[in-house]
């Protein structure tokens, strides 16, 4: 009887961690920019920039030219491996009025994996050359997938956000139509 309420209500220990398979990937392309470096506190919707894709993929691109709209996977390239994962918590954005966030609550790049992904306003696509509009990636960043944003699978209406997020998209958006 003891075993069986000891099974029931005492402390669990937490599931073992299955081993995952490692994971390699390889650049389908690179953004070129005028864009140099991040933290200059840029309104990144009006950035235009390329994304060059290796040209033994560019009939892998069949098609994408009728969307509006794509998602794009890359790897900050210019964060330091040591800094990566080296912060479990953070101020997102490091501005302190913004509150403590585990960073898998975060847009940050100081992740574990740091993989990044924007939608872009997708402008125009010439042989193995996407032109693109709102992409947050600085000249040389690795691009590790593209995928058309399709808004029956993408868009979530009913998505929320902590109420600081809107906070700060308010603020952001006001900056920007004051420039």
């Amino acid at each position: 009887m003891l075993q069986r309420a000891s099974r029931l209500f005492g402390r669990r220990s937490p599931a073992p961690f299955p081993q995952p398979a490692d994971v390699n990937l390889r650049p389908i392309g690179v953004v070129r920019s005028r864009v140099k470096e991040t933290g200059d506190g840029r309104d990144w919707r009006e950035v235009k920039s390329q994304i060059v894709i290796r040209p033994e993929l560019a009939d892998a691109l069949l098609g994408l030219d009728t969307y509006s709209h794509i998602m794009v996977l890359f790897w900050p390239h210019l964060v330091p491996d040591e800094v990566r994962g080296s912060k479990h918590r953070l101020h997102p954005r490091d501005d302190p009025q913004n509150p403590l966030q585990g960073v898998l609550a975060t847009r940050s790049q100081i992740r574990f994996n740091p993989i990044l992904v924007t939608t872009v306003q997708l402008l125009g696509v010439k042989r193995n050359v996407l032109r693109v509009r709102g992409l947050d990636a600085i000249d040389g960043t690795p691009v590790l997938d593209v995928k058309p944003y399709v808004p029956y699978f993408d868009l979530v209406p009913e998505a929320k956000v902590p109420e600081w997020v809107t906070r700060r998209a308010e603020e952001l958006r006001a900056s920007a139509s004051r420039k």
